[in-house]
């Protein structure tokens, strides 16, 4: 292992989240809120500050180029993201809002990992600047905090493309451009350039340029955390319900597509079969949803059905979170298509968390070319996506990666279930942690939160969040032997 150089990258991080703590602690400073509140925000900016002086003192008289191994690779995004998610924990305990430093990191483990399960009780009794913090580990952490150092510090060379394949979400990475670099700034322009088109839909449907940016940051990371205990739904606009549904599947989409459709590549955004398949599963899902709301009356008139069946449809496919009401109390048809789109997610390439549609896809062909082989078996079948054939090793991947998260899944029900909690509480808390969607049902319904669990049971969750958002592999590789003595 070449710990100087992991060390050198992880200053690099924590340079960027103490640059962001600052600009938020001067934000503080003109909201006129006390003291303690922007000293608590100055203080981890510090410290990070501190860290990457002293790796840059170390390392200064070294000209090793910072390329990575595999394994160096997925240690570094590991500890990023746990790095990143203890630091920006600081403020909430040193301000006092939230007393509780596991609590405070499974708040930010949360942010990071777009997951958007919250402890917090009252979540308007929180300073602006710390919410707007909170917003922000969300934004960081939707495209990724280890793609934003791949796009800055290009000098990471081949090791960059590395880093980004163990944080991105998907199965791989499209390189739309020959420097990994360059893609990974690519993505970036475009995430900031939705963030922003949302940001100003917002303040014309009538929201304040402060929850605009923070639903903003929200939405594009496929989030969830708002300004408002009662979520999206307090704003109480149908305008704004279609605006964040609209940018939610956005975000859900590979952002691959966005780069070709802004390219002017039109057709081959509506002809991919991973993006056809997703926006069919929301469409069929609110269509679904919308006509059983309807049956029950539970909103007046089908539109209104529509409007709320949409926006959830979108929230928990493309794992956001948000809430316009509480679903848990929907009709049970209903609830049982919002469990179902929890199993899938966003597609690859997105900011979305879950299984993925593109896996979704690779086993339903897997299974037929199975079967097709079985009544013919000496025919010879290949799998096909966008009419391109499928390598073996990403179908064992796909294969291998499904087990895992449905294992990592089965033992979360277990130890959920020790703390003594109901069966629809352990599951959906499971699903909503591991697919990083944020609300379930049960407990840990839209309307109530994860305050109630122990801390040891928080402490798992959080765990699983990071699993959920590195795409299992990368952490679990961690805690097997060969990865240590090879």
């Amino acid at each position: 292992m070449h710990w100087k150089t992991l060390l050198r990258l992880l200053s690099i991080v924590t340079a960027i989240l103490s640059f962001c703590l600052f600009v938020i602690a001067g934000f503080s400073f003109f909201e006129h809120e006390p003291l303690s509140v922007t000293k608590s925000l100055l203080v981890p900016a510090l410290l990070g500050i501190i860290f990457f002086i002293i790796m840059w003192i170390l390392v200064r008289k070294e000209r090793q180029k910072m390329l990575l191994t595999n394994r160096e690779g997925f240690l570094f995004v590991s500890l990023s993201w746990l790095t990143a998610s203890l630091l920006s924990a600081i403020p909430f305990t040193l301000s006092g809002y939230i007393p509780s430093y596991v609590d405070a990191v499974f708040e930010t483990v949360s942010g990071f990992t777009t997951t958007g399960a919250s402890i917090l009780t009252n979540i308007e009794a929180l300073p602006r600047s710390l919410l707007l913090w909170r917003a922000t580990t969300h934004w960081l952490g939707g495209m990724g905090i280890v793609v934003l150092t791949v796009a800055i510090f290009p000098l990471l060379g081949f090791g960059g493309l590395r880093l980004m394949e163990a944080d991105a979400p998907g199965p791989s990475v499209d390189r739309i451009t020959p420097r990994i670099a360059s893609t990974a700034k690519i993505f970036w322009f475009i995430y900031l350039g939705l963030t922003v088109a949302e940001t100003l839909l917002l303040v014309f449907g009538g929201m304040t340029l402060y929850d605009a940016i923070c639903h903003s940051f929200a939405t594009l990371a496929t989030g969830g955390f708002s300004t408002k205990n009662l979520s999206v739904g307090y704003f109480n606009s149908a305008y704004i319900d279609v605006v964040i549904t609209v940018f939610m599947f956005l975000a859900g989409a590979n952002f691959t597509l966005h780069f070709r459709f802004l390219s002017g590549k039109i057709k081959t955004v509506l002809k991919d079969a991973e993006f056809r398949a997703y926006f069919l599963i929301f469409a069929i899902s609110s269509l679904i949803i919308a006509i059983d709301l309807s049956i029950h009356h539970v909103f007046p008139g089908f539109f209104n059905s529509l409007r709320f069946a949409g926006f959830q449809s979108s929230s928990i496919l493309t794992t956001t979170g948000f809430a316009t009401a509480d679903f848990s109390l929907w009709p049970y048809a209903s609830q049982i298509v919002l469990l179902f789109l929890m199993f899938i997610g966003g597609c690859a390439g997105s900011t979305g968390g879950g299984i993925k549609v593109i896996r979704i896809i690779i086993l339903a062909k897997m299974a037929f070319t199975e079967m097709r082989y079985l009544t013919n078996p000496k025919g010879v079948y290949s799998i096909f996506v966008n009419n391109k054939p499928i390598r073996k090793n990403v179908v064992y991947d796909t294969a291998a990666f499904v087990f895992l998260y449905l294992v990592i899944m089965i033992i979360s029900f277990v130890v959920v279930g020790i703390g003594g909690y109901d069966i629809t509480t352990s599951i959906t808390a499971t699903l909503a942690t591991l697919g990083n969607i944020g609300p379930g049902f049960g407990l840990v319904g839209p309307a109530l939160n994860y305050a109630f669990f122990p801390d040891w049971i928080k402490l798992w969750l959080a765990f699983i969040m990071l699993v959920g958002r590195l795409e299992v592999y990368t952490v679990l590789i961690l805690f097997t032997r060969r990865f240590w003595h090879s």
